[in-house]
């Protein structure tokens, strides 16, 4: 069994990871930036190390990072997700230093990151996969031709791609032409691979992704799917377990697709395939080889604690549960309080936080790392909470995260919180019936006036009463 363990992270997924470790009764060690030296993650953990000023090198340096576990005496390392989740150098690295890498292997982390090839494995494993090139483009013209070839419209995506950059839907060949440049520019930037493919684009999909975990001996389950439909700019906002979307039927083939999927390529640890639904049609999209950001809704509605079978499965031992004795009960949604402004297209709302209070109550759960003074610095991804909530129907679900939210109270910054009120009460998405278009189609619901609860009014009148009595 590991003995200690080095997050290779921060925020609310290095604190979820801590406290795992603390109930296996396993040793915790956080690495930290100048940004992050008041973080809550560096404050739980059982030991806490410097790596450096600027505020992200040190968590994006797996040399350095591997040394650090070397140093203090680590027999692991868990990635969280971002960063170097999906770096296979790290796996790499990792290996070559006796360090147990949490996660898949270095090759089916290279294999599943390169798009193309993840293409190639799922067509070899019978997994169904959206029309388009076999492999990368070798330039604008055979973009031009391929799209003429499979239909309008397509989309252009990079192979080492993720995270909704890198993506680019063009309609017709005067915007490929336009397009393909800027897919370039941006997956060399931020990939540093100019490498591109192209797929049909499937229009007004449902985004469905299934949960697997896989252990050393060959043993695959799934935890059945999450329905991510609810989304900006292929950026999830709204994440909910099980799809109120799916029938019995389907959901079992989503299952069994994404079991044979990670067994085609090997896979070991948490994973997740991501799939595209139209009408009766399934199409595979990705493999994303980390335990992703809404792995919460997938524990909620089954039991299983997702991150603690991530740590047993690297120590050796074989998965805790068989496929029959996984089940699901109720619905669970996440939604993603993001420290933006979405009545000023989602700006970033980076600062202060001048009061904080975590809502709470049955079927609530909230992962996050802020607190009451802590100031959200402007490095990293501006989500700064994640709160979940789950009940046994979906009507119910629906009115405990309004309830939820409302219970909230997350002040000094603009958050999405107002606006997921305003999803929540939204007669499409009450009845379950949505695709990726939901968010685009209803511009309406960023009208929202933003009331002032009673509490935060008699706050704003105790401080004037103060500022003036103290003239």
């Amino acid at each position: 069994m590991l003995k200690k363990i080095l997050i290779a992270n921060r925020g609310e997924i290095a604190l979820r990871i801590v406290r795992a470790c603390a109930e296996m009764n396993i040793r915790s060690v956080a690495i930290y930036t100048d940004p992050d030296r008041y973080g809550l993650h560096v404050k739980r953990a059982d030991e806490a190390y410097f790596i450096g000023d600027d505020p992200l090198a040190g968590y994006l340096d797996p040399r350095r990072i591997v040394n650090m576990a070397v140093e203090t005496g680590c027999d692991a390392i868990h990635p969280g997700y971002g960063f170097l989740s999906e770096n296979a150098e790290l796996a790499r690295i990792c290996a070559e230093r006796g360090i147990v890498f949490i996660g898949p292997s270095a090759d089916v982390i290279s294999r599943m990151g390169d798009k193309t090839e993840a293409r190639s494995s799922m067509i070899a494993a019978g997994v169904p996969v959206t029309p388009g090139t076999e492999g990368n483009l070798s330039g604008l013209d055979e973009a031009v031709e391929v799209a003429a070839e499979i239909g309008y419209p397509v989309m252009l995506k990079a192979t080492s791609g993720g995270g909704g950059r890198g993506i680019r839907r063009c309609d017709s060949e005067a915007d490929l032409r336009q397009q393909y440049p800027r897919v370039i520019s941006e997956a060399t930037k931020a990939f540093g691979s100019a490498e591109v493919f192209m797929e049909k684009c499937i229009v007004n999909p449902k985004h469905i992704e299934v949960q697997v975990l896989a252990d050393s001996q060959g043993n695959v389950v799934h935890l059945f799917e999450r329905d991510c439909s609810i989304q900006r700019r292929n950026q999830k906002l709204i994440e909910i377990a099980p799809s109120p979307q799916l029938t019995p039927e389907q959901r079992a083939y989503v299952g069994d697709l994404a079991v044979r999927a990670a067994k085609a390529v090997g896979y070991e640890n948490a994973g997740t395939v991501e799939f595209l639904l139209a009408g009766n049609e399934v199409y595979f999209m990705e493999m994303n080889t980390r335990v992703q950001v809404e792995h919460t809704i997938t524990e909620q509605i089954t039991g299983v604690d997702i991150v603690r079978e991530q740590i047993l499965i690297a120590s050796g031992r074989p998965l805790s549960y068989r496929q029959e004795d996984i089940q699901y009960r109720g619905y669970a949604l996440q939604f993603r309080i993001n420290a933006e402004d979405p009545k000023n297209d989602f700006l970033p709302s980076f600062g202060r936080i001048t009061r904080y209070y975590a809502p709470g109550g049955p079927g609530v759960r909230t992962d996050t790392a802020i607190y009451t003074g802590y100031t959200i610095p402007p490095y990293f991804d501006s989500m700064c909470l994640k709160l979940i909530v789950w009940s046994l129907n979906w009507e119910d679900a629906m009115d405990r995260g309004m309830r939820a939210l409302e219970d909230m109270r997350l002040q000094g910054i603009k958050t999405t919180a107002p606006y997921y009120k305003e999803i929540l009460q939204h007669p499409q998405f009450r009845s379950g019936e949505f695709d990726t278009s939901f968010v685009p189609e209803h511009p309406e619901l960023l009208n929202y006036s933003e009331k002032r609860h009673p509490s935060e009014v008699a706050l704003a009148i105790a401080a004037a009463i103060a500022a003036y009595a103290g003239l």
